[in-house]
């Protein structure tokens, strides 16, 4: 790779662009939705470790299904498997939105939803992640993997303000006229869950118009083997390259430590009283920050010791954090978490071109269904891990700062264990470790 290569070339290839436009989209219709079901949950339960069992909900079919939906993803063809498994999320949303708006909706009816589209999601990854490297060469899969990163951060900034925006609209004053104390307003909910369903229809059609095969390179021709030898094989090839297993331990402690996300709705409500239009933009602001540092890598080459970047935007993550924590200013605290998102930026850039370029072709599927087991495991984990914390508290305000603050301290003590222990990580440069099998097809 040159470092001299502007990364904004890999928009010329028409699939990829395509694809970016409809992800675009759809990020933008799932951000709204998850914003909405945390949302939902809270006026349901104001527990905040009812929020917490959201990413519980959210990492068991992950841990259930991604191995051998990375499995399936290095067998058959990733474009017509992401058919079906856009196709199933769409339907979820939809059912959702139709429980809603006829209030059948409860917290049981909300997890029991939020696990199928995750289950869902486990086979859908996999393909996608293994799909995106087919859709460009390799000299240009950096750039496309932070112009990738940066239309995910537009949907999560826009979709989260979109939400809140729309929850704002809708909701309902208790003791005005007609409007009993503890009412609960939900329409806008689901109208937020309707254009979510709506949206994974950009994604179908990009799908359905792709050129380039979404066939493993290695099973063009030939038998292939068996299931349960493909899963060893793919794990084998994980836990056997320290490159990756690095990468993904700090992903997952760090995440796991300081994902707390889930909490913000109290944040928004009990700590800066700032209300829904408040908490929509507090789940915008990392994106913002995303955004912007994934923007700049679109444009700019990453410094040539990638892996001590990377470790030094996991320490710039926990001390985000823990300024997070203790603010009481919204200015602070939106601040601190764009912090936060840009720093998770920098480090995701790197982690996931690291495993792209080191991932033969017809394992890239299994390699990242065994990741995603820690990049969602991490974040969802942690957010019932913060649940937890905070809900031992007899003040939610309390709670959520000790949660918060904790784990951003607990994030720098990763990042400088794993600097001290991994001297390979530290000193790695993408033109050390490419797989040289690259795009056939674009």
């Amino acid at each position: 790779m040159s470092p001299a290569r502007t990364p904004l070339l890999a928009l010329a290839h028409r699939d990829f662009r395509r694809l970016l436009g409809a992800y675009l989209v759809s990020g933008t219709g799932s951000q709204m939705q998850s914003v909405a079901i945390h949302w939902h949950v809270y006026l349901l339960t104001r527990s905040p470790l009812a929020l917490g069992l959201v990413g519980l909900t959210r990492v068991l079919p992950i841990v259930l299904f991604s191995l051998w939906g990375g499995v399936l993803a290095d067998r058959v063809d990733r474009r017509k498997l992401m058919l079906f498994t856009q196709s199933f999320m769409a339907a979820a949303a939809g059912l959702l939105a139709i429980l809603t708006f006829s209030g059948g909706e409860s917290l049981w009816v909300l997890y029991a939803l939020t696990a199928s589209a995750s289950g869902a999601a486990a086979f859908d990854a996999p393909a996608r992640q293994a799909l995106i490297p087919r859709l460009v060469p390799d000299r240009d899969l950096p750039g496309a993997l932070s112009i990738n990163l940066s239309v995910f951060q537009v949907g999560l900034i826009a979709g989260p303000a979109l939400a809140g925006w729309i929850i704002a609209g809708h909701a309902m004053t208790p003791g005005r006229a007609g409007v009993p104390a503890g009412a609960v307003s939900t329409g806008g909910l689901a109208w937020i869950y309707l254009v979510n369903a709506a949206s994974f229809l950009a994604v179908l059609f990009a799908l359905a118009t792709m050129r380039a095969s979404g066939r493993p390179l290695a099973r063009a021709a030939g038998p292939a083997a068996h299931p349960i030898a493909d899963l060893k094989e793919g794990i084998r090839f994980v836990f056997q390259t320290p490159l990756i297993v690095w990468t993904m331990a700090v992903d997952f402690f760090a995440t796991f430590f300081a994902g707390a996300m889930s909490l913000l709705p109290i944040f928004a409500d009990q700590v800066l009283r700032v209300g829904a239009a408040g908490y929509g933009f507090l789940v915008s602001a990392p994106a913002v920050g995303a955004l912007a540092a994934s923007l700049y890598l679109s444009v700019r080459p990453l410094p040539v010791r990638q892996g001590r970047v990377f470790l030094w935007a996991v320490a710039g993550y926990g001390l985000a954090t823990i300024v997070f924590g203790f603010s009481r200013h919204f200015p602070l605290t939106l601040a601190a978490l764009a912090a936060i998102g840009a720093a998770d930026a920098v480090s995701t850039v790197i982690r996931q071109t690291l495993r792209q370029f080191v991932t033969p072709d017809a394992l890239r599927g299994r390699m990242t269904s065994v990741n995603m087991i820690f990049f969602m495991g991490g974040p969802q984990l942690g957010e019932l891990e913060a649940g937890l914390v905070a809900s031992l508290f007899a003040s939610a305000a309390v709670g959520v700062t000790v949660a918060v603050v904790s784990g951003g301290v607990a994030t720098l003590v990763v990042a400088a264990g794993v600097a001290l222990l991994a001297p390979a990580l530290r000193a790695y440069r993408f033109e050390d470790g490419r797989s040289g099998d690259g795009a056939k097809n674009h």
